[in-house]
């Protein structure tokens, strides 16, 4: 079973090649951190601030491909964890048929932001990874 999530911050560094972004659960309490590149940190901050760029960023570039290949981004979905690396889907409906393909769960999630589609964690990973958020 699969949890919805929502981001509910991301922290920038410019220190460090290790940027923090953390999902919540949307129904509840438990919040996960997932550790992200600058790049993608940077793509998703400024999706998220809603700055305008005047070409297309990478993960806007793939959602325009989505779009005109006839397809429509559903949903991500992080799926597994192992070897302290999460595994992610994004969940594709294309002429009635659902696509799943792999991919990097910071990729995913900027895709998600600049698609704005629900994001989803496994039960499974948010048991070993999450923690109670008391704010």
């Amino acid at each position: 079973m699969a949890v919805q999530m929502e981001l509910k911050r991301i922290l920038i560094s410019d220190l460090s090649d290790q940027q923090f972004i953390f999902l919540k659960e949307v129904d509840g309490q438990r919040t996960m951190p997932i550790v992200i590149g600058p790049a993608e940190a940077r793509a998703i901050d400024s999706r998220l601030k809603g700055e305008p760029v005047p070409r297309p960023m990478t993960h806007q570039l793939l959602a325009n491909v989505i779009e005109r290949l006839g397809a429509t981004l559903e949903r991500i979905v992080i799926h597994d964890l192992k070897d302290h690396t999460f595994f992610a889907s994004l969940v594709l409906r294309q002429n009635g048929q659902t696509i799943e393909i792999d991919s990097r769960p910071s990729d995913a999630i900027a895709l998600g932001i600049a698609s704005n589609v629900p994001i989803f964690v496994a039960e499974h990973v948010l048991d070993e990874v999450a923690t109670e958020d008391t704010e």
